[in-house]
């Protein structure tokens, strides 16, 4: 049974409109909070907001029924703390148990009996809600600062970094072990479980694996960089890993198992047993195998759409951004676009191998649609540049700009620009601003978890965690603007 929220006064709680914040502390948290403040007395906003999350936490059962869950208003509370802080489950369980305001907020008491936030409750709550959710709620919360600061949507301005997934650095090698290391234990759970003999020695099978690994990396490490000094390693290992999927395979096929369909695009949540996930990375090390005998044995260009760069998030892309310190990062493209005030208004991430000037034209119409026409300048820089994007976003914004590419150019059109084309420019380099505090002060350096839809649920938690620092930071401003935590190390100027 879940709750929307605690509906019934307590004596040893006060409501969440007035819980008492310490507005000369600089902590992130009091933003956040003032701001769930702001939503929780919006009863509209409020109702809105906890109907979203109620349909992604019972999903087809009834809130009526089983056992008492977190209510919906506590998971929201949890979310927006989670990245809004950038906190890692161990401590947002520590916070939840023992912050007092923070569970002031949640609604629970000084007298309340101790409840349990295990981490794995609060992961598990967490990760019932949709990316998709997420971006309405992120929606609905830019439309409360919209409210406070109607000017604010005039000018936006957007630009797209790289959040990278948790692996290491990729080599076919290494894929290979990660591979054998999950196959090896899952058919020796699955033998064990069904009397199939064959797979007594898998952990001395899988030294072996590690040790022909160890022998490639000392290879690629020596001085001699002769190209086929790679050769006799990878050949000896391909060829024990090649038996030992075949054991795999003839495993399965001993068990009757017949998987559904041949892909890979496997998002890493719901597999109903051993039986596929032992298929699944048995598909998973094939591939890798197959990369490196043509790459290594065969000296053919591999193209990196066929390439798999972590056996654990295969979804992981290669992107080539050519900026130091890391010109190649292994993840994926995320646009950001950010109003005046500093709201990410829109989000998206992008598709794998999507250019920042196939998605600029999209991503304008549908936020100028639901902004309804209200936006006047827009600025982007020249990776998004093409004629037909600067006749485009012409037609969706009156000021549009986007410099060209190259010097002459560039030269010229800077020559030729307006007023406001000019003070597009010089605003611009502020959602550079906005993407160091996603990536330093909401995670969005590098996912923490895992699978592509904990990719995308990450994601939309960390933009829903700066918008709430955001809302809150204007209205800590409105309510003594010489206090601590209204105070913001960003210019507050329009973009």
């Amino acid at each position: 049974m879940r709750l929307a929220y605690q509906e019934q006064p307590r004596l040893d709680c006060p409501p969440v409109t007035a819980v008492q914040l310490n507005l000369n502390c600089r902590d992130e948290i009091i933003p956040i909070l003032r701001a769930l403040q702001h939503v929780y007395g919006q009863v509209s906003l409020r109702t809105e907001l906890l109907d979203l999350v109620a349909e992604d936490v019972n999903g087809a059962s009834s809130a009526e029924c089983g056992r008492t869950g977190l209510d919906y208003w506590t998971i929201m509370v949890l979310a927006a703390v989670r990245l809004g802080c950038n906190f890692d489950y161990d401590r947002l369980q520590d916070l939840a148990e023992q912050h007092r305001t923070l569970r002031l907020m949640m609604g629970i008491g000084d007298w309340q009996d101790r409840e349990d936030f295990g981490w794995r409750r609060i992961r598990d709550n967490l990760c019932l809600l949709r990316p998709a959710t997420l971006e309405k709620i992120n929606h609905l919360i830019v439309g409360a600062g919209h409210a406070l600061q109607p000017e604010a949507i005039k000018a936006v301005r957007g630009d797209s970094f790289v959040v990278e997934t948790n692996i290491h650095y990729p080599t076919e090698s290494s894929l290979i072990r990660d591979g054998l290391g999950k196959v090896l234990p899952l058919a020796a759970e699955l033998a064990a479980l069904h009397d199939q003999p064959g797979w007594r020695q898998h952990e001395h099978l899988l030294d072996n694996v590690k040790k022909v690994v160890r022998q490639i990396s000392r290879a690629s490490r020596a001085k001699n960089r002769g190209a086929d000094r790679l050769k006799p390693g990878y050949r000896r290992l391909l060829e024990l890993a090649q038996d030992l999927l075949q054991r795999a395979r003839d495993l399965l096929l001993a068990l009757r198992f017949r998987g559904k369909g041949e892909g890979i695009d496997w998002l890493g949540e719901g597999l109903p047993g051993p039986c596929e996930k032992l298929r699944h990375y048995v598909q998973l090390t094939e591939k890798v195998c197959d990369t490196a005998r043509r790459r290594v044995l065969l000296n053919e260009t591999v193209a990196n759409e066929e390439k798999i760069f972590s056996i654990f998030e295969p979804h992981t892309e290669l992107i080539k951004r050519g900026k130091q310190p890391d010109p190649i990062q292994y993840g994926h493209k995320v646009l950001v676009i950010e109003d005046a005030v500093g709201f990410i208004c829109h989000y998206a991430v992008l598709a794998d191998g999507a250019l920042d000037q196939d998605v600029l034209v999209p991503a304008m119409t549908k936020l100028q649609k639901r902004a309804g026409g209200k936006i006047e300048r827009a600025s982007f820089d020249r990776a998004f540049h093409t004629p037909d994007n600067q006749e485009e976003l012409a037609k969706i914004v009156i000021h549009p700009c986007i410099p060209k590419k190259g010097p002459i150019g560039g030269r010229q059109q800077q020559e030729e620009a307006t007023v406001e084309f000019r003070q597009g420019r010089q605003s611009h380099p502020g959602v550079e601003s906005a993407i160091g505090a996603l990536q330093s002060g909401n995670g969005q350096e590098r996912c923490r978890d895992k699978s592509k839809l904990g990719y995308e649920r990450y994601v939309g938690l960390g933009i829903l965690g700066r918008n709430l620092q955001v809302l809150g930071k204007l209205l800590l401003a409105q309510d003594d603007a010489k206090c601590e935590a209204a105070k913001s190390k960003r210019k507050q100027q329009d973009c």
